[in-house]
């Protein structure tokens, strides 16, 4: 690289430079020989190893405390599951495999269904392979894979980094992160921020660098070789938030959580989330052969509901088919599953399914006292709204709208926005759809940048229709989590926020500084920048 830059996606802002340590890569996929001799022996060795995993990620949960630990929690009960271990056993039984082979085949069942379900459960498959990782290193007899203890601060590189790594870091020891893949919505970005590490990912070639140290500036994603010496980011005072989503004039932004499990519900609740901007139902239908009956449903939705009685949730409906298929539906194969039949447009072929689902939904609002809307993904045009309301009104269900992630809904806004309660803007996958770059692709990381100018204008335009008709607008996206971003989109005229729960106490405690003058400076700034770096700095310049 000599001195030349590279250039990736800055997703946690602050710059600091210093020597490299390299995380090392992945372990190579196990052999499937020889043959076990005895094959309920090797069979047994598998649930002991992943207890040792488990007990270790436990060992390093009790070290650290708030987001990382309750990520390094969830990883340990990862490796404890015990349809994973069943799984793994009985390919032992049936099929002779070695435990460390048997081991990664059984989790690469997990992981191709959370790659198929896309976007946030796509983004768990990496929890996943890092369980897998350890638990097969652990049967080799090899050192644990991830971040090598640190003698001093350091930039760490890494092809990519499992949320536990990320969750463990000590940010008096970790200068910055730079990896060669990865997104703006990953774990170790939303981790990354929550430390208060800067942060570069899909930063390509930097694998390729054989210097010992380098500059890394989280907020312009340029990474280049530095001088050797230590210059730390410095993460301040831990943030402090009241729970309240309002600017120093007063003007109210809700400041809501986006959950897709019951244990992700209880950690936004804890994180002082005013409601939920996006409960995501897929978690009960991921592995589902059959369709879950209503009263499946309903108990599943309640668990999620019932730490937000009395509070807002807004529900979205089954974003599935075409690339996140489901056994059930019985998906036709497709030429370009992500440009298909998914999300609302499942429905039209099956009504029923969207009916029962509304159905149960419906119930669980009912017995948990949430204050609940749907929204429907996927929504291209005003009549698909206009049908998914009137389905969601049958349901008893009073509040509804849809999604804005296809750049027709945006251009639409004011026709949709005639027939619907409200709408949320998902800017992961309209990013995605603007830009025609897959977002779980590392290589084209940099067009899915949520300050792509481009983007940010289709935002705005949705923001005036909805100041124009009076009715509210949200973002539900992996933007909501940037505080500087997220006080340029209430200057769009956005009025509800929602996140993961790591970043609700950095947006709230930002939005207190500031005020709505302000917020419409930033985005007047950032709109009329021609790349990602200069809307940030023109969005920062009235702050």
């Amino acid at each position: 690289m000599s001195s030349a830059r590279l250039s990736g996606v800055g997703v946690s802002s602050g710059r600091a430079s210093g020597p490299v340590v390299r995380v090392s890569e992945a372990l190579p996929e196990p052999p499937a020989g020889p043959r076990p001799a005895d094959t309920a022996a090797e069979a047994a060795r598998i649930r002991p190893a992943t207890e040792v995993v488990a007990q270790r990620l436990m060992e390093r949960a009790k070290t650290v405390e708030g987001d990382a630990r309750a990520v390094l929690e969830t990883t340990a009960a990862m490796a404890g599951d015990p349809s994973l271990i069943k799984s793994a056993e009985k390919l032992v039984s049936d099929e002779s495999l070695p435990a460390a082979r048997a081991v990664h085949q059984a989790a690469q069942k997990f992981i191709a269904a959370l790659q198929a379900a896309g976007g946030y459960m796509a983004e768990r498959a990496r929890d996943v392979q890092d369980v897998r990782d350890r638990v097969v290193a652990e049967l080799l007899g090899l050192p644990a894979p991830g971040v090598p203890d640190l003698a001093s601060p350091s930039v760490l590189v890494a092809r990519d980094l499992a949320p536990a790594d990320t969750a463990g870091l000590d940010p008096s020891k970790v200068l910055a992160l730079v990896t060669e893949e990865g997104g703006p919505t990953s774990h170790t970005a939303i981790l990354a921020r929550s430390l208060g590490i800067p942060a570069v990912v899909a930063c390509r070639g930097v694998l390729a660098f054989e210097g010992a140290s380098l500059d890394v500036d989280g907020d312009t994603g340029q990474v280049r070789e530095s001088d050797g010496k230590v210059r730390a980011a410095g993460t301040g005072k831990k943030v402090e938030w009241n729970g309240v989503g309002v600017l120093k004039d007063g003007h109210r932004v809700k400041v809501l959580g986006n959950v897709g499990s019951p244990a992700d519900a209880a950690a936004a609740a804890a994180a002082g989330a005013e409601g939920v901007g996006l409960f995501r139902t897929e978690f009960c239908f991921l592995d589902a052969a059959e369709e879950p009956t209503v009263a499946e449903q309903t108990a599943a939705y309640e668990a999620v509901l019932a730490p937000f009685a009395g509070k807002p949730v807004v529900v979205r409906t089954l974003d599935a088919g075409a690339d996140k298929p489901l056994a059930f539906l019985n998906p036709d194969p497709e030429p370009n599953p992500a440009l298909g039949v998914r999300g609302l447009r499942v429905a039209f072929d099956r009504p029923e399914v969207l009916d029962r689902q509304l159905e149960a939904i419906a119930a669980a609002a009912a017995s948990t006292g949430a204050d609940v809307s749907v929204m429907a993904p996927m929504v291209a045009t005003a009549a698909e709204a206009a049908w998914f309301v009137e389905r969601a009104r049958a349901a008893g269900i009073q509040r509804a709208g849809v999604m804005v992630e296809v750049p027709s809904a945006a251009l639409s806004a004011r026709e949709i926005l005639q027939v619907v309660d409200f709408i949320s803007i998902g800017t992961n996958d309209l990013a995605q759809y603007v830009f025609a770059a897959d977002r779980q692709l590392g290589g084209v990381a940099a067009l899915n940048d949520p300050w792509q100018p481009a983007l940010l204008r289709l935002i705005a335009l949705v923001g005036e229709a909805a100041t124009a008709t009076g009715k509210p607008v949200g973002v539900c996206g992996e933007a909501a989590a940037d505080p500087l971003l997220a006080c340029v989109l209430i200057g769009m005229g956005i009025t509800s926020l929602s996140m993961n729960h790591t970043a609700l106490a950095g947006v709230g405690s930002r939005l207190a500084t500031s005020s709505t003058d302000i917020c419409q400076l930033a985005a007047r700034g950032a709109l009329a920048a021609g790349d990602p770096a200069s809307a940030k700095l023109a969005a920062r310049a009235p702050h």
